[in-house]
């Protein structure tokens, strides 16, 4: 549906491009304060925007051709998860969802931290999932070898997901009883252990977290290549698909992850969501000549393959609304959107782009959206437990 369309931003230190922290004035400053994060992350939830994504890493920022991390970049981050839990209170509807990575955490902390979140928030938590592959990553655990054996990267993060999973369902909703005349503030027999042994998790019990209020947050993943997008199939409840990557067309990714679910057996179609890199300009010359401009500052052009894994767009408010208009008669639920400045193209986003598309019939009226958990807002179905009784014509069984 038309008023269904879904906005996500994209936020990431002043931005996406490498020399926009040049540009940021004193944005450039607080990259590292609550404030900084606060302030970027209330105006897209007072304006209308239905998540945000945190970008994080186990890196401190970009490598140069060295392998040294890249001076003229920004470097240095805040942990997501903990940034989307301290400016979760200041939010009233919109979805926080940090990226954590799978490959070098414990599934029982990813489990409990997008948890506290999801409570923190009252409903509000997603998880952007991630690998992490490089050896510089593995180093800072010291625990084993980093490769990039993507095929061995992704069978770890299927188990992880799973685990994770099964933690968020190990509290019925009702496990907490209160009970002040039998003295019992749980009932036992409300909470399941997560029993799973694979290949590379192992575990046995149950959260230290109750059920949270979406039971599980929606799962992100970014489908940028083949191997990518099959996982996101697996395990994830939103897919983000990198238009003009590897030459993929938007009608061929989407028409991808349509056959990899077919091809699973799946009965769910999930949103898809274009990830895309955008510049706004108040016309499409002053948008080139500001890229340019950052292009020259940084050395390189920040394009597809220097840089950039999907399309980067130096566009117009008005082109913008044409180009999710497109992407949904093919049936994508809408875009993430990666502005390249922050926070000026991030405003751009809340201020314009959100009422260009109510005014083009493409979203409703923020007024008119009711405040609600991020699984709703996202028109992914609630989360069954795994261990919810049902009633049968015998009884109750679990």
């Amino acid at each position: 549906m038309p008023d269904r369309t879904t906005l996500v931003t994209a936020l990431q230190g002043a931005g996406w491009h490498p020399a926009a922290w040049r540009t940021a004035g004193p944005a450039a400053k607080r990259l590292t304060s609550l404030r900084h994060w606060r302030d970027v992350v209330v105006e897209q939830d007072r304006l209308g925007i239905d998540a945000v994504t945190i970008e994080d890493s186990f890196t401190a920022g970009p490598v140069d051709a060295a392998g040294e991390l890249d001076t003229s970049t920004v470097v240095g981050r805040l942990d997501a998860l903990l940034v989307a839990n301290a400016v979760a209170p200041a939010t009233r509807a919109l979805g926080l969802v940090p990226t954590v990575s799978v490959t070098h955490t414990e599934p029982f902390h990813v489990a409990t931290g997008l948890q506290t979140l999801d409570h923190v928030s009252q409903g509000r938590a997603g998880w952007r999932i991630q690998v992490s592959p490089t050896p510089r990553e593995a180093a800072l655990f010291g625990r084993r070898p980093g490769g990039d054996d993507a095929s061995v990267l992704f069978a770890e993060a299927r188990e992880v997901a799973e685990v994770v999973s099964r933690l968020w369902d190990s509290w019925d909703d009702d496990a907490i009883i209160r009970d002040v005349t039998t003295g019992r503030f749980i009932d036992r027999d409300r909470i399941h252990n997560a029993e799973f042994e694979g290949s590379f998790v192992s575990v046995h019990g149950a959260s230290i977290v109750p059920r949270s209020p979406q039971g599980r947050p929606p799962v992100f993943s970014l489908a940028h290549r083949a191997d990518a997008a099959a996982f996101a199939v697996d395990v994830a409840d939103v897919v983000l698909v990198t238009p003009g990557f590897a030459g993929r067309e938007a009608r061929d990714l989407i028409d991808e992850v349509r056959h990899l679910e077919q091809a699973a057996g799946s009965d769910v179609r999930r949103p898809v969501l274009a990830d895309l890199a955008v510049l706004i300009g108040s016309s499409t010359a002053e948008a080139e000549d500001e890229l340019a401009a950052l292009d020259a500052a940084a050395g390189a052009p920040y394009a597809i393959g220097t840089g950039s894994d999907t399309s980067v767009l130096a566009t117009t408010v008005a082109d913008l609304v044409a180009l999710i208009a497109d992407l949904g008669t093919l049936g994508y639920a809408g875009a993430r959107l990666r502005p390249l400045r922050i926070p000026v193209d991030s405003t751009a986003i809340a201020r314009q782009l959100v009422p260009a598309l109510v005014t083009a019939g493409l979203r409703a009226d923020v007024a008119s959206r009711p405040t609600a958990d991020l699984r709703t807002r996202l028109g992914i179905a609630p989360a069954v437990s795994r261990y919810t009784r049902t009633t049968t014509a015998q009884g109750v069984s679990a």
